[in-house]
């Protein structure tokens, strides 16, 4: 894509964190920061992603076209380089993943999408398909101003992920394809991680500072419980090998109603004191 494409995407992703309009309205977009592998410069460039538990997957398509993209010859330079979410900015080391797990994934990716596969159709080349591992850093690297816009900006994270499974669980026909599979679980797994570092973490903290919270955090704390308990139906509904949308969309619906009131709550009452 000509540069000064590549820039506007950019520059709408950092500007409404991580959320672009146009043709790439509603997709999962990260913006990739690599070092060129002849100039040593830094080059940032939006892609698509899949989600993968721990680790993301970004495909070197390049539209189909003859050569392999430059951010991935990049990769293959330096594999360290920066992510960026919208919401978290991270170092990350990317693998060129190989042989059947490569194919197993890229499968997957067309399964969820055929476009993969017209791409490759228009080349002979083998569509790269490369992990980004996240380097473990300390907390992390929030692109917020303050902590209360920091805890409404994940929060509107799993908003936006929720309601994209739940839109492609309405596409998904007859079965649950094994991306689809692996984004719930995804999800799920980041919001147990989240709730997990609150009650560890930021729940203790505020109680200790402000004794008057404690009927509020006592709420929270019971409401992560049923969070939990939902996520772990849901859970068991996508892990069986004959997965109904109609049952899995259930379930999502219930996560999202529960996880919606439990969020308006948090924020409602941890914003002002976060932010005061």
């Amino acid at each position: 894509m000509p540069n000064e494409f590549n820039q506007q995407i950019i520059e709408e992703f950092r500007a409404n964190e991580g959320r672009v309009g146009g043709y790439f309205e509603g997709a999962r977009l990260l913006l990739l920061t690599t070092t060129g592998a002849r100039s040593g410069r830094r080059h940032t460039t939006p892609l698509g992603y899949l989600p993968d538990g721990d680790r993301v997957l970004v495909i070197g398509s390049a539209g189909g076209a003859a050569q392999h993209p430059a951010w991935f010859h990049n990769v293959v330079a330096n594999p360290r380089v920066q992510v960026e979410t919208g919401v978290f900015t991270y170092d990350a080391h990317a693998v060129v993943l190989e042989g059947e797990e490569r194919d197993r994934l890229f499968a997957r990716a067309v399964e969820a999408d055929p476009g993969w596969a017209d791409y490759q159709a228009k080349t002979t080349r083998v569509l790269p398909v490369v992990a980004l591992e996240e380097i473990p850093s300390g907390p992390p690297n929030i692109n917020a101003a303050s902590f209360g816009q920091a805890l409404k900006l994940i929060h509107n994270t799993f908003r936006r992920e929720l309601a994209l499974i739940r839109k492609e669980i309405t596409q998904s026909g007859p079965g649950l394809g094994a991306q689809l599979r692996v984004n719930c679980l995804t999800v799920c797994q980041g919001l147990h991680t989240h709730h997990t570092h609150e009650d560890q973490g930021m729940f203790p903290a505020l109680a200790a500072r402000h004794p008057e919270l404690a009927p509020t955090m006592e709420r929270l704390g019971e409401e992560h419980h049923t969070i939990a308990a939902l996520i772990e139906e849901l859970q068991q509904v996508i892990s069986t090998a004959d997965a109904d949308p109609a049952a899995v969309l259930a379930e999502v619906d219930r996560l999202i109603a529960a996880l919606e009131s439990h969020l308006a709550y948090e924020e409602e009452q941890l914003i002002p004191i976060l932010d005061a």
